[in-house]
């Protein structure tokens, strides 16, 4: 419950305020001071208030839930369409192995559109963690005192102006981590046993491998630049992902004994 007080969001770059109307409010008092006065302290008691965040947590998670089924489709997607690639490709000797080229460009293509649809997921799941850590713990463990903070004020912004929690490399770089990087390696190794498998002429040296990398009708730095080009890229992507992202799930979780029930 917001209090008696009108609230007026004021858009001020990706935040906004919360304005006090009421004029018994000293003008000089911050807007943190306004907004804990404006909200008061929640009550797991008052049972107005709890089922409201209860059906307000529910409506988020079935849309995270939503989002998360759209991730699933275009990695379907990019899995199907490699496998059909691959099966062509080794299936008629005569299909030159350019048609990998294609393959990297849907996969590219497939990955891209996960990572924006993964940015709208994080998006909504921050909500929904929010609503875990500070109100459904506090109702698990009956500690009125764990509701205090400012993560009411913050859930309250991202409705009125809702804002990505992660940039578009780290959405990419995430999902390539956790799903697209196999099937990377699959394609990059289906292409060199299709060169070894379908060369003209024996292969026992890193010339002769360029030598059959080029396509006739292309210059041989294209096809070198796409293929030494693209494992740098994927090398690059996932160091990043090791170093400056997290898991969505801690692995240490996993060995508290007291979850083996």
């Amino acid at each position: 419950m917001l209090g008696e007080s009108s609230l007026h969001p004021i858009k001020k770059g990706k935040a906004f305020t919360i304005m006090n109307d009421d004029p018994t409010v000293p003008p000089t008092e911050t807007s943190e001071k306004r907004s804990s006065r404006t909200m008061g302290t929640p009550n797991l008691k008052d049972p107005c208030y709890v089922n409201a965040m209860i059906h307000f947590y529910r409506g988020e998670l079935a849309r995270i839930m939503v989002w998360r089924q759209r991730l699933d489709v275009t990695t379907t997607w990019a899995i199907t369409s490699s496998t059909t690639i691959i099966t062509v490709a080794f299936s008629f000797r005569d299909i030159p192995h350019i048609i990998f080229f294609f393959n990297l460009a849907l996969v590219w293509v497939m990955l891209w559109i996960e990572a924006r649809r993964f940015r709208y997921y994080d998006a909504f799941r921050g909500r929904v963690r929010m609503l875990e850590s500070h109100f459904l713990m506090p109702m698990v463990a009956q500690s009125n005192g764990l509701l205090e903070g400012e993560w009411r004020r913050l859930v309250c912004e991202d409705l009125v102006l809702p804002h990505f929690k992660m940039s578009r490399l780290e959405a990419v770089c995430r999902r390539l981590k956790r799903n697209y990087v196999y099937i990377f390696c699959i394609i990059l190794l289906a292409w060199v046993l299709k060169i070894f498998m379908h060369a003209k002429s024996g292969i026992h040296s890193v010339v002769d491998f360029l030598a059959a990398l080029s396509v006739v009708g292309l210059p041989p730095w294209l096809t070198e630049f796409i293929f030494t080009g693209t494992i740098l890229s994927l090398v690059g992507m996932m160091l990043y992902a090791s170093r400056y992202t997290a898991d969505e799930v801690s692995e240490f979780a996993t060995r508290n004994p007291l979850w083996k029930l």
